[in-house]
């Protein structure tokens, strides 16, 4: 390894440990492919982010890296933590900006070159409908402040019960779409104003809503269970909890640098900002925190309903035949109470994890009772020019990772790297010559998201895949793309 600085063996192919030192809690661990490990070596940044989250209080086991591993406000972007639920802390660090900042999968019945025809159609339709870029708004009737709070508190059931899905989506949302400890009273006003007309829209940055082909299967049995088969188009979609995250996590990053003095907390990066989980600022942050996942889930929910009235709109097909159904959807920025074997026995721990992926293995009594054989379905975003992957959780990943696994290709380029690059180009029409149709609110949005501006997903999952972590299901090619 070429920088001697930090203490990192190799564990095995796709497996690294940063060993212990000075006042670090716990050991870390990166998974990463030689290749990949090389780079971090040369950039540093991330692994020391890996090194700085195992300093926090009350963290059990590992501070725990992805491949897909890039620097974050705090904690690297691909990090899990668990911090033990009555001595640890937690830290919006641990979440990031977009709270549940996720993704959503739906199929429909028909195929791709039932599609091919009317594809511009569909996506002009689509961009019609969600709202897509920064600050949009008015997808749907602005929300009252009580309604505000129903979504907040109540999640994706109450958003159901205006008419937006079917009862039967809550059982394929990660915790049902409703995290049950959110408590209106903990949100500001400022973020309550910002969440009121933005339910229902797409965003701006890396969100999209793509029109897939599901074009290779890797593990019928899986599959099958899913509901996915080859040819089949689907639909994929990235969003979050909007200015509406935003703001809680911007409120609270505030509460928690005057809380990690009150609390005496001797942390080596104040953007690592936290507070003991059972403090009145940490069940606070919580409460607000598990308000903005909730509005995430239902944003999802709305988003997915809109684009299936597009659907049955441009190919002037019922419900019956277009069988538009919610395969899961799945948090990648979030903190949980969740119960994991550490050591010998079970415990209650704070799992954070930002930019990972929940995995869990067959047989979870989570699971909905159709994937209970299988594991859960994880969704991995690539870029809109390659591929997006289906896996499942395995028990491995229940043995070492928390339950988690990686959430997506991770950025080769920074906005600013990957506009300069696009400078001068027509992206939308290179994409176009590939057989893909492009909507956005402008062009440098696109430069932004340019393939070019990511790594080959396909790297990151492999890595998981052949650690054991998540298993690879179905291969998902992009046709159609909607982005802010």
């Amino acid at each position: 390894m070429k920088n001697p600085k930090i203490p990192i063996k190799k564990i095995d192919e796709n497996l690294y440990e940063i060993e212990p030192f000075g006042d670090m809690r716990v050991a870390g661990r990166v998974y990463a492919s030689p290749e990949m490990m090389e780079g971090l070596l040369e950039e540093q940044a991330p692994l020391q982010q890996v090194i700085n989250v195992a300093h926090l209080p009350g963290i059990e086991k590992y501070s725990l890296a992805m491949p897909d591993i890039h620097w974050g406000y705090g904690f690297p972007i691909g990090g899990v933590a668990a911090t033990d639920w009555q001595e640890g802390v937690i830290s919006p660090g641990g979440v990031g900006y977009d709270i549940n900042c996720g993704m959503r999968l739906a199929t429909t019945s028909l195929r791709e070159d039932e599609v091919k025809k009317r594809l511009d159609k569909l996506i002009q339709e689509l961009f019609k409908a969600i709202p897509t870029g920064v600050g949009s708004s008015h997808a749907i009737k602005k929300l009252s402040k009580n309604d505000l709070k129903k979504v907040a508190q109540e999640g994706v059931q109450w958003v159901i019960q205006q008419g937006y899905g079917k009862a039967e989506d809550l059982e394929v949302i990660e915790e049902k779409g409703r995290m049950p400890f959110a408590d209106f009273s903990a949100v500001s006003q400022r973020a309550i104003e910002r969440g009121l007309d933005q339910l229902g829209t797409l965003g701006s940055g890396n969100h999209f809503l793509e029109v897939d082909v599901v074009d290779r299967i890797y593990d019928e049995q899986a599959a099958a269970a899913l509901g996915l088969f080859e040819g089949q188009i689907v639909v994929l979609i990235h969003s979050g909890s909007r200015g509406f995250g935003y703001q809680i996590c911007d409120d609270y990053l505030k509460v928690m640098s005057k809380a990690a003095q009150k609390y005496h907390l001797d942390l080596p990066d104040r953007q690592l900002a936290a507070a003991p989980i059972q403090s009145p600022e940490g069940q606070d942050y919580f409460a607000a925190m598990s308000c903005a996942a909730n509005f995430a889930w239902s944003n999802r929910q709305v988003i997915m309903d809109l684009a299936r009235r597009v659907f049955k709109h441009v190919f002037n097909i019922s419900d019956a035949n277009l069988q538009f159904n919610l395969v899961y959807d799945v948090s990648h920025n979030i903190a949980k109470k969740e119960t994991h074997k550490v050591g010998d026995r079970e415990k209650t721990v704070c799992v954070h994890r930002k930019g990972a992926t929940r995995a869990l293995a067959p047989g979870h009594p989570l699971l909905p009772e159709k994937y209970r054989a299988v594991g859960q379905p994880v969704l991995i975003p690539g870029d809109m020019g390659r591929y997006s992957f289906v896996c499942i959780g395995t028990q491995k990943a229940m043995e070492e990772t928390f339950g988690s696994t990686c959430h997506g290709a991770g950025r080769l380029l920074s906005r600013r790297q990957a506009k300069k690059a696009g400078a001068g180009r027509n992206l939308i029409k290179e994409l176009s010559a590939r057989g893909i149709v492009v909507q956005a609110r402008g062009k440098a949005t696109v430069a932004e998201e340019m393939p070019e501006a990511y790594k080959d997903v396909q790297s990151v999952v492999n890595v998981m895949h052949q650690s054991g972590i998540s298993l690879k299901v179905a291969r998902l090619r992009p046709i159609g793309v909607i982005k802010g």
